[in-house]
């Protein structure tokens, strides 16, 4: 099966791998992409791991993981990166989610942060 990020890889060359440790996403993107199938996936436990301890949102957990499997992801679409490479601390990764929910397609579009600390990448959170 091809990996829900749409990468063309199979989930279990690709974002499977990050799912299982998190390590492996080597760039800001990987791991977006990663907790991008994490949410088509409803995985909350690594949706909190790969979240900053700084801005985790771990009182939300519950809620996150039932929002995420009330919905039908559709795609995912990188827009742009910044940074964020195996070489950077850190960068962003522009992306829109398409979703279905309640009879209409709608569309999560944000510019991520990203840092590295101690090899893994971790989200931070949106740019405003």
């Amino acid at each position: 099966m091809n990996c829900y990020c749409g990468s063309l890889k199979f989930y279990s060359n690709c974002c499977e791998k990050a799912h299982k440790n998190m390590s492996e996403a080597k760039t800001a993107e990987q791991l977006m992409r990663s907790r991008y199938s994490a949410f088509v996936t409803a995985n909350g436990d690594y949706l909190m791991e790969s979240h900053h301890a700084s801005t985790r949102p771990t009182k939300e957990k519950n809620s996150i993981v039932k929002w995420a499997k009330s919905v039908e992801w559709i795609k995912l679409e990188v827009l742009e990166r910044e940074k964020g490479t195996e070489s950077d601390n850190e960068g962003t990764v522009t992306f829109q989610a398409y979703f279905y929910e309640k009879g209409k397609v709608d569309i999560i579009y944000e510019k991520s942060a990203f840092v590295k600390e101690n090899d893994n990448w971790f989200y931070l959170g949106p740019i405003k």
